[in-house]
């Protein structure tokens, strides 16, 4: 699909599967239902991965990505305060990353985690922060809940205004292994897609009042 088409999306459960480049999920305000659920490709245990997306929005502090599984509501959770930090939770164990991105701007975070080493690694618009380590030995069962747009307090819901996205996402993919340096090179320049979901063949369900919008990003 192209960035000349627009689609307007406001009714509950609208489930698509779409090639999505050059357009944008368009969350209008912060709201406790609004959201868009991901459909992985396969649904398997993982031990690793590396998850990628663009956002483009106005607030001080917002979930990014929030994957729950049925003992840990904060299984994997990117969390960004842009102005002091970005929060990353791995099997509901919080660690964070200091950072300085006061400037409202499209912000391509990317962040992979190894269940081998515990190794947690943020990049944002290729820039590599330092990296820390959470939950060595853990992994992700095959049954879980993917969501943008709200922070899960329950498996797929427990949502609450205040811990809502409102602005725009766009290039959501994920990966199920550590993306190398080079990789997340190609991922910025839209040369690699993700094997678990990417944002050239997107399977999601929408909930309440989300848009999908053509991108007006010209970088």
């Amino acid at each position: 699909m192209g960035g000349h088409v627009i689609l307007l999306l406001f009714i509950t459960g609208v489930m698509a599967q779409k090639d999505l480049e050059g357009n944008v999920f368009l969350f209008p305000e912060q709201n406790d239902y609004s959201s868009v659920i991901l459909k992985p490709v396969e649904s398997k245990p993982l031990r690793k991965f590396t998850v990628c997306l663009q956002s483009y929005t106005e607030l001080a502090k917002y979930p990014l990505f929030s994957l729950a599984t049925h003992k840990h509501f904060n299984a994997f959770l990117i969390l960004l305060s842009p102005g002091s930090k970005v929060y990353v939770y791995v099997g509901n164990e919080e660690i964070y990353f200091k950072v300085d991105l006061t400037h409202i701007e499209w912000k391509y975070t990317c962040v992979s985690w190894d269940s081998d080493t515990g190794v947690v690694q943020l990049w944002i618009n290729g820039k590599r922060y330092p990296r820390k380590v959470a939950k060595k030995g853990f992994t992700f069962p095959a049954s879980t809940s993917i969501i943008l747009g709200q922070e899960q307090d329950s498996f797929g819901g427990g949502f609450d205004k205040n811990q809502s996205f409102a602005g725009e996402i766009s290039e959501v993919h994920m990966w199920d292994y550590v993306l190398s340096p080079e990789k997340i090179q190609q991922v910025l320049i839209k040369k690699l897609n993700g094997n678990i979901f990417s944002w050239r063949s997107l399977h999601y369900e929408i909930k309440g009042n989300v848009l999908i919008e053509p991108s007006l990003q010209y970088i």
